[in-house]
C-alpha cells in the first residue's frame, strides 16, 4: 500500500508510520508540527510540513499520490476547544473536508478519519455502540461529530471508500505528556519523575483506555479490509476502536503507582468543564467488519508506557 498520514509526526501517527514502513508499505506524512515532533518522523517516510487548513494541501497529497489516506491531524484538547471553539472547528471540520476532497481528487481507494469517544458525551448506559445517542459535552465532541458528517458528504458515491474510527482513550509510547496530553501520559511522566500528579474530579470517573499498538493494528486492519467500510444506514461508516472496559482514574493511578514505584501524594482538584463521568465503547462492529480486537493486557501496556517515559 501507499499510505498518506496526516498528523504522522504525532503520537498515533508516528506509531502507525513505523508499523506500516516495517510491513513494507510506502508512507507519506503531512504534519504542521504544532503538536507533532520532528524526532517522531521516520527517515524513510516522505514528508511535507503543512497545515491541513492552508492552501497547498491538495497539491502535496497529489504529489505523493496515495492509494489510501489516514487522517489523524486534529485539535484534540477539550479545554482548548472550549477556549477557542472556532479554531477547533476549523481544524477538525474544515481540515477533514479539505483532506476528503484531496482524497477524492487523487482517486484514493480508502480514507480513514480519526474520530473520538467524545461524540457520545455523557452516556446513560455503557458500553456505547455506534448507534448510541450522540450528546457531545464540549466543542471538541461537536466538531468531531460534524467531521464524521463532512467525511460522508464529501466521499459517499465518489469511489473512495471511507470510515470514521471512534477512538476511546489512547495511551502508549510517544504520547505527549505536556499541555493537554492524555491522562496516562501525564500521570506516568510525573510519577516517573517523582512529581505530584493532579487528579481532576472524584477519581471515580471511568475511561476506556486502549493501547496505541491496538489502535495501530485496528487502522492497518481497516486499511486492508477487502469489503467496503462505508456501509449504508445510521452510523454505517463509524467504528468504535476500543476495549469495552471501564477503568476509573483511581484504578489507573493505583496501577501507575505500582508501575513507577511512586509513593507520593496526588493533588486533587475540582472536575474540569467539559469532562464526563463514564465512558466505554463496544468494539464488536470493528471485529465483524475488519477482524480486529484489542489484545494488549492493560498492566503490561502501562509498563511499556512507563518504560518509554523512563528512557
Amino acid at each position: 500500500m501507499r499510505v498518506l498520514i496526516t498528523g504522522g509526526a504525532g503520537f498515533i501517527g508516528s506509531n502507525l508510520t513505523w508499523t506500516l514502513l516495517g510491513g513494507g508499505h510506502d508512507v507519506g506524512v503531512i504534519d504542521d508540527f504544532s503538536t507533532g515532533h520532528l524526532e517522531n518522523l521516520h527517515p524513510a517516510a516522505w514528508s511535507r510540513t503543512l497545515d491541513i487548513t492552508t492552501p497547498g494541501l491538495a497539491e502535496a497529497i497529489a504529489e505523493f499520490a496515495p492509494d489510501s489516506i489516514v487522517h489523524l491531524a486534529a485539535q484534540t484538547s477539550v479545554p482548548v476547544s472550549i477556549a477557542d471553539p472556532e479554531r477547533d472547528r476549523l481544524v477538525n471540520v474544515e481540515g477533514t473536508r479539505a483532506v476528503a476532497r484531496a482524497a477524492r481528487a487523487v482517486g484514493a481507494r480508502r480514507m480513514l478519519s480519526a474520530s473520538s469517544a467524545a461524540v457520545y458525551g455523557e452516556p446513560e448506559v455503557v458500553p456505547l455502540v455506534e448507534t448510541s445517542q450522540k450528546r457531545p459535552a464540549n466543542p471538541y465532541g461537536h466538531s468531531k461529530l460534524e467531521a464524521e458528517s463532512v467525511l460522508a458528504t464529501e466521499l459517499r458515491g465518489s469511489g473512495t471508500d471511507f470510515a470514521s474510527l471512534r477512538f476511546s482513550n489512547v495511551f502508549g509510547p510517544r504520547q505527549d505528556a505536556q499541555g493537554e496530553g492524555g491522562v496516562v501520559a501525564i500521570f506516568a511522566s510525573r510519577m516517573q519523575a517523582k512529581q505530584t500528579p493532579v487528579l481532576y474530579g472524584s477519581g471515580s470517573q471511568t475511561r476506556d483506555f486502549i493501547y496505541v499498538g491496538d489502535v495501530v493494528a485496528a487502522i492497518v486492519s481497516a486499511l486492508e479490509a477487502p469489503l467496503p467500510l462505508a456501509l449504508d444506514g445510521l452510523d454505517g461508516p463509524a467504528y468504535n476502536v476500543s476495549t469495552g472496559a471501564e477503568t476509573s482514574l483511581e484504578e489507573l493511578a493505583a496501577a501507575l503507582r505500582l508501575a513507577t514505584g511512586y509513593h507520593g501524594d496526588i493533588d486533587r482538584q475540582p472536575a474540569r468543564e467539559g469532562d464526563i463521568d463514564r465512558s466505554a465503547l463496544a468494539p464488536d462492529k470493528a471485529q465483524v467488519a475488519f477482524g480486529w480486537q484489542a489484545r494488549a493486557v492493560f498492566e503490561t501496556a502501562l509498563g511499556r508506557t512507563v518504560g518509554w517515559f523512563a528512557r
